[in-house]
């Protein structure tokens, strides 16, 4: 841990420290480098030199999808610059680390996007976890708004490429049931965390993709098997499940409130708020095209001209505010899904997703409204 790195002091008048649901008050979070140094109660010296403070301090949002955000749109723009604008427009939600999310594209044109990833970390851009591929290797049957001329089966050569990344975490969203046996394993071996999305899957693959070590769903309800009465498909999978996590949009517009109650209610602590947020975020752009596809801004309806939603345009603090407001959920358990919840998912709490000594200093910093006013990305303060 750096010891020779200028220490900052942040005071939170209430604190969710990611272990406990109990919140604690008038704390003094301390901080060098990266790292936090000491969690401590606020003495009137902290409150004298702190250099920042803020009523609400939580471990910093995580947003495991997000396709675009500051008028830049990851499949459109994968670079370095790009992924730095993204980041920056995430943070006006409260977001501090990202998995800039690249979509269904054709061929292996992934590979330019993990590149970018690479060198994005390489270069320190702030709050780059690693990268999310949704697609291309997901079903037509449920292809939703991914042009269905690049859906397709993956391939050995994407298994070397996908095995072998470098890029920080992988996140894969795939449909379980056309990969061929053992695909999900030799990912997962790899170090990649596999989501299901965009299936049709039934409960009995399912069931073989979470023996090969299967972790979640990518924004569960929306283009995915449905439970019916004799087949839970693809959602009755995972909300039945004992350790999948789940990714959820919480916008009012792609998953029905009493859905989301059903969600949080069989899930709790592995249910992680997304925003699946498009460029619009944080930017003046209010249309668009998704190869060709124009897609719309109505309010915050994103869609093309059949009314087919195309991502959302979210923060992720307006994701906690719905959820609260939809489930009456507490402050403390909403929060964790956007924070502590997501780090689970993708393997990093052993480092990130706890306001402790050790840990990185990347924090959220709310008003009582749930409104984000401020930042901490690994000890860097926006």
């Amino acid at each position: 841990m750096p010891t020779d790195l200028p220490t900052k002091l942040i005071i939170g008048e209430t604190l969710y420290d990611g272990v406990s649901l109990e919140p604690k008050q008038n704390m003094a979070i301390e901080f060098s480098g990266s790292f936090i140094t000491d969690v401590r109660p606020a003495s009137l010296a902290d409150i004298a030199r702190a250099s920042a403070r803020a009523e609400i301090i939580c471990p910093g949002f995580i947003d495991i999808q997000i396709n675009g955000a500051n008028d830049v749109q990851f499949n459109d723009s994968p670079t370095v610059e790009g992924i730095a604008a993204i980041a920056k427009g995430a943070r006006k939600g409260g977001t501090t680390h990202i998995l800039p999310t690249y979509i269904t594209d054709i061929a292996t044109s992934y590979e330019t996007a993990i590149a970018a990833v690479a060198n994005a970390r390489a270069n320190n851009v702030s709050g780059v976890l690693g990268i999310h591929l949704e697609g291309p290797f997901i079903s037509h049957r449920r292809a939703g708004i991914h042009p269905p001329d690049y859906i397709r089966a993956i391939q050995e050569k994407d298994l070397e490429l996908l095995t072998q990344s470098t890029c920080g975490v992988r996140l894969i969203t795939l449909a379980p049931e056309e990969a061929p046996v053992d695909v999900i394993h030799r990912l997962t071996q790899s170090g990649a965390v596999v989501f299901a999305g965009h299936s049709a899957a039934s409960d009995d693959q399912m069931s073989i993709a979470i023996s090969e070590g299967l972790k979640g769903a990518t924004h569960l309800y929306n283009a995915m098997s449905q439970i019916t009465v004799r087949e839970p498909g693809v959602v009755g999978s995972i909300l039945g499940s004992n350790d999948l996590y789940a990714g959820i949009i919480a916008d009012g517009l792609h998953v029905h409130p009493t859905n989301l109650k059903i969600a949080q209610r069989a899930l709790n602590s592995r249910l992680c708020l997304v925003t699946d947020a498009m460029l619009t975020l944080a930017g003046n752009t209010t249309s668009f095209d998704i190869h060709g596809n124009a897609i719309h801004r109505s309010g915050n309806q994103l869609s093309d001209a059949s009314g087919r939603l195309a991502g959302a345009h979210l923060a992720m603090d307006e994701a906690v505010r719905n959820m609260m407001s939809f489930c009456n959920t507490s402050l403390a358990e909403t929060l964790y899904m956007a924070s502590v919840n997501p780090i689970k998912a993708i393997g990093l709490s052993d480092t990130m997703g706890s306001l402790v000594p050790g840990y990185s200093a990347s924090m959220t910093l709310l008003d009582n409204q749930i409104n984000a006013v401020a930042t901490v990305v690994d000890g860097r303060v926006f």
